[in-house]
C-alpha cells in the first residue's frame, strides 16, 4: 500500500486546474449503456473509481476505452448481470442498473460497496424500480430487477437524509425508455443530476427539471449515442480553497463553477478565507487570522458533506470554537480520532463535532477512513510542523486526480512512498 508524506508549514501558491467531476463521470458512464450507438464522454477524471466503471462496461458486453481523459463506449450488445468482484469495490456502481432495466428490462446487480460512512441503503433506488413497474427480488447478496414494460409514474424520493442523488440518477437514467411520463418528486438537485440529464437529452431523451426538485421525464422508444464533456468536480475544488487557507497561501483554482460552490464560499469569507472570481478561475487566499465557524451539512445547495472534513481540518486552526453537524451520513466522523494525532482538540456529541481550534498541529502518522477524510488529513498534514504521514491513500486515488502532483505545483512538499 502507498501513503503520503508530508512536510508541513509551506503556504501554497499558484495554479491548479480542477478535473472532471468524479461523481458526475460515474452515472454518466454507466448511461451509455442506454444505446447500442457509440457515445464519446470527455474530461473523465483518470481515478481508481472511474477505471473500475470502465471495466464495469466492459464485463457487461460493451467496448470501453478511457484515455487521456476520453471515454469511449459502444454498448452494441450487452449482458444484465454485474458481477460482485467489480461492484463491490465502489457505491457509484449501482447506478448501472437504471440503465440495465431501461434497456434490457432486466438487471442483476450484486449489492455495492465504497466509503464506509453509514448506512447508505438503496431502497429508495429500488422503490422507484418498482414503481415504474419493475419487480425486485434480493437473494445472496444480489439485487434483480426485471419487468415486461416499464411504465411512467409519479415517484416520491424523498429520504431520511433528504433526496437521493444516485436514486434519482438511477430513477431518471430507467424513465427515459419507460412508456409515458415519469415525475420524481423530491428529487435530488445536485449539479451532477443536471449534467447526467443534458447527456440524457443529447442521446435523445426528453428530460426537464434537472436542477429542481421536480424532474420530468418523457420516456421515448429509442436513445442515441452523444458526445458529452463532465463538469468540473465541485468538491475538488473545495478541496484545494480550504487548503490554501490552511496553509496561509494564495491558491487560483482553474476550471471550477463558482456557482456550484456557493455554500462553501460562503463559509470560507466567514472563517477569513477570501475566494475572489477572475473571469473562469477563483482565487483563494488568507492574510489575517482564522475565525471559527459553525457548518451544518445539507443537501445541495446547503453545505455539501463532501466537505465537511475538509473544513473540519480548517476550523481545527481558527481559534475559538466551531460546531460541524453531519445530517446527511451518521458516521463521517471517522477523521476525527486521526486528527487528534495531529494536535486537533475535537469532541463528538451526536451528530455534532465540537471543535475547539487554535492549537498548533503537528505531524505523525494517521490512517485515512475514507475518501473526504483522507483529504481532511492531507490538508492539516500541509498545516502542520514536522512530517506527517497518511496512509491508505488509495482512498484518495478514488476521488482526487493526480492529488499529490498538483499540490508539489503549488510548492507543498509532498511525495508518494510505499508503507
Amino acid at each position: 500500500m502507498e501513503s503520503f508524506l508530508i512536510k508541513g508549514g509551506v503556504p501554497l501558491h499558484g495554479e491548479v486546474t480542477i478535473s472532471g467531476s468524479k461523481n458526475a463521470a460515474l452515472p454518466i458512464m454507466a448511461a451509455t449503456l442506454l444505446t447500442d450507438e457509440p457515445c464519446v464522454i470527455r474530461r473523465v477524471p483518470e481515478l481508481s473509481d472511474t477505471r473500475f466503471m470502465t471495466q464495469i462496461l466492459g464485463s457487461l458486453g460493451a467496448t470501453a476505452t478511457l484515455e487521456n481523459g476520453t471515454l469511449t463506449v459502444h454498448a452494441k450488445k450487452i449482458n444484465d448481470y454485474a458481477d460482485y468482484d467489480l461492484v463491490r469495490k465502489m457505491r457509484g456502481s449501482v447506478c448501472i442498473m437504471g440503465p440495465l432495466l431501461g434497456r434490457l428490462k432486466r438487471a442483476q446487480v450484486s449489492l455495492p460497496g465504497g466509503c464506509i460512512i453509514g448506512a447508505r441503503p438503496i431502497n429508495l433506488h429500488l422503490k422507484g424500480f418498482q414503481a415504474l413497474g419493475a419487480k425486485i427480488t434480493i437473494d445472496a447478496g444480489y439485487v434483480t430487477a426485471s419487468a415486461k414494460q416499464l411504465t411512467g409514474t409519479s415517484i416520491f424520493l424523498g429520504g431520511r437524509a433528504g433526496p437521493t442523488v444516485l436514486g434519482t440518477a438511477n430513477i431518471m437514467m430507467a424513465a427515459t425508455l419507460a412508456q409515458g411520463i415519469t415525475v420524481i418528486e423530491s428529487a435530488a438537485c445536485e449539479p451532477e443530476v443536471v449534467d447526467l440529464a443534458q447527456f440524457l437529452n443529447a442521446m435523445g431523451a426528453n428530460i426537464v427539471g434537472a436542477g429542481s426538485p421536480t424532474i420530468t421525464i418523457t420516456g421515448v422508444a429509442k436513445l442515441h449515442g452523444a458526445e458529452h464533456e463532465v463538469i468540473p468536480d465541485r468538491i475538488e475544488a473545495a478541496t484545494f480553497l480550504i487548503a490554501a487557507g490552511a496553509t496561509k497561501g494564495e491558491v487560483t483554482v482553474k476550471g471550477a463553477r463558482a456557482e456550484h460552490l456557493r455554500a462553501v464560499i460562503d463559509k470560507l469569507a466567514e472563517a477569513g478565507v477570501s475566494v475572489e472570481r477572475s473571469g473562469a478561475n477563483m482565487i483563494a487566499r488568507r492574510k489575517g487570522k482564522l475565525k471559527p465557524v459553525d457548518i451544518t451539512t445539507l443537501p445541495y445547495s446547503g453545505f455539501p458533506t463532501d466537505v465537511q472534513a475538509q473544513m473540519m481540518s480548517l476550523m481545527a486552526l481558527a481559534p475559538g470554537i466551531s460546531i460541524i453537524t453531519e445530517r446527511i451520513f451518521e458516521s463521517r466522523f471517522m477523521h476525527v480520532s486521526e486528527l487528534a494525532r495531529l494536535g486537533a482538540d475535537i469532541e463528538i456529541e451526536g451528530p455534532s463535532a465540537i471543535v475547539k481550534g487554535g492549537k498548533p498541529l503537528n505531524g505523525a502518522p494517521v490512517m485515512a477512513s475514507d475518501l473526504r477524510a483522507s483529504a481532511a488529513l492531507v490538508i492539516a498534514g500541509l498545516a502542520a510542523s514536522g512530517e506527517t504521514q497518511v496512509n491508505r491513500i488509495y482512498h484518495l486515488d478514488r476521488g482526487y486526480e493526480q492529488m499529490d502532483a498538483k499540490l508539489r505545483a503549488l510548492g507543498a512538499r509532498i511525495r508518494r512512498v510505499e508503507e
